[in-house]
């Protein structure tokens, strides 16, 4: 009788293309077979109480420091830098969250995306203003020190540029860029601060006030209007972001925070809340974050970000160590409410799984996804889709460009698939 060999991996897939139960493997009713578990470092040399010490634990480490940063190792984990039209528009930049590196929901603040029109504005911190006034009964004026003395919230909420993942929608083909320049406009974070309707119900708003402009102090002046329904719903002006003051790339002293809303309407740096009867039609929203849909008409005030998930272990550029068992990690996040379900295939969309949502979901907030997977060497499409719980779904790449212009680029939200070649290279594509 023939021997049966030693590295084998049995195990019940539950879809095509390798994908396992998170939830059996973890509970040890799955077993990785030698050579097809990741692979770890044989103990070579001495491991006896009387081997050599190393050099630093002869002697007193350094000391401590005011405030920490990362190991040395890791300091290759930075914002992709992007300036669409380098020096002709040194103000006009973004800088792309290092998705493909981190692990949890939280982003840290160091690595939290920025958009800027007009450069990061060098203000006055202890000279800033925000005015409240316009339709109000008692026009208002604050600066930060006087906002400390109001009460507070604290939640989780992501931010995404309403121009992310807006290269996709490229008819040139799919670009073969890393996540982080592709998809890398969305961060997530705990944002402290005043809940807009104490300021707004202080100030007293008529009831024909029905809009608020809300308007930064940086150079571009960015202003935006938002409906008063979101300002006295589950606004807040944020001062605090991950527990520390907000950093100057993220609107410091004060800033706008309006869950679920594209990135652009959380207004940094604002100075100015002013509450009228109509919206103000400003160059943003006449302009830069209208669409144009596939019938010519074009869309205004879109201010939701719809469904949406992305891979992003393992994702664009990156290279596979070779076949065997890996965990597909994953985003996945929607304006609208909690994330209710993902599924993940590894077939190109014939088969579907459901990946294990990481908890607390919260709602408007990312949620970390993750299923496991075994890569048999083969060509392989990996995709997600999410559905959140108002029964969205996030939409295929096909259905997402027959509602807009060939020239739209704004809220992309269609799936994204990667595809492993037999060599182990990740590439995007479009199915």
């Amino acid at each position: 009788m023939a021997r049966k060999p030693k590295n084998t991996f049995s195990v019940d897939h539950i879809a095509g293309g390798g994908l396992v139960d998170r939830c059996r493997l973890l509970g040890g009713g799955l077993t990785l077979g030698a050579g097809m578990a990741a692979s770890g470092i044989a103990m070579t040399g001495p491991t006896h109480a009387d081997a050599a010490l190393s050099e630093w634990v002869t002697q007193a480490g350094e000391t401590v420091r005011g405030y920490g940063v990362p190991a040395p190792e890791e300091g290759y984990v930075q914002r992709a830098l992007i300036r669409p039209y380098g020096d002709l528009a040194p103000g006009y930049s973004f800088s792309g969250t290092p998705l493909q590196y981190l692990r949890g929901s939280i982003t840290p603040n160091g690595l939290h995306f920025e958009v800027h029109h007009g450069g990061r504005p060098l203000l006055d911190a202890y000279d800033h203003r925000l005015m409240i006034h316009g339709l109000v009964d008692r026009p208002l004026q604050f600066d930060a020190a006087a906002l400390e003395r109001y009460p507070m919230v604290s939640n989780v909420h992501f931010l995404e540029c309403a121009g992310n993942s807006g290269r996709n929608a490229s008819e040139n083909g799919p670009p073969q860029i890393t996540i982080d320049q592709l998809h890398g406009l969305v961060s997530n974070a705990e944002w402290t601060g005043v809940p807009l309707n104490l300021l707004l119900d202080e100030a007293g708003v008529r009831p024909e006030g029905k809009w608020v402009i809300a308007i930064g102090d940086d150079g571009p002046g960015m202003a935006r209007s938002i409906p008063i329904e979101k300002m006295m719903g589950d606004g807040i002006l944020a001062l605090y972001q991950n527990g520390e003051r907000l950093r100057p790339e993220q609107g410091y002293p004060m800033r706008l925070l309006l869950p679920g809303y594209e990135g652009n309407m959380n207004v940094k740096w604002v100075t100015s809340l002013f509450v009228t009867g109509s919206p103000a039609h400003t160059k943003s929203e006449s302009g830069e974050y209208s669409e144009l849909l596939a019938d010519g008409q074009t869309a205004q005030f879109t201010f939701g970000m719809g469904v949406k998930s992305l891979i992003t272990h393992p994702s664009a550029l990156m290279t596979m160590q070779g076949p065997g068992f890996y965990e597909i990690s994953e985003l996945a996040w929607s304006g609208a409410g909690r994330i209710a379900r993902v599924e993940v295939s590894a077939d190109g969309g014939q088969s579907w799984a459901d990946a294990e949502l990481a908890g607390p979901v919260l709602s408007r907030a990312v949620t970390r996804f993750r299923i496991p997977w075994v890569w048999d060497g083969t060509p392989t499409d990996l995709v997600s889709r999410a559905t959140d719980e108002t029964g969205a779904v996030q939409p295929t790449r096909t259905a997402w460009k027959a509602k807009y212009a060939p020239s739209n680029f704004l809220h992309y939200n269609a799936i994204q698939p990667w595809r492993i070649t037999a060599q182990g290279e990740v590439e995007n594509v479009y199915l």
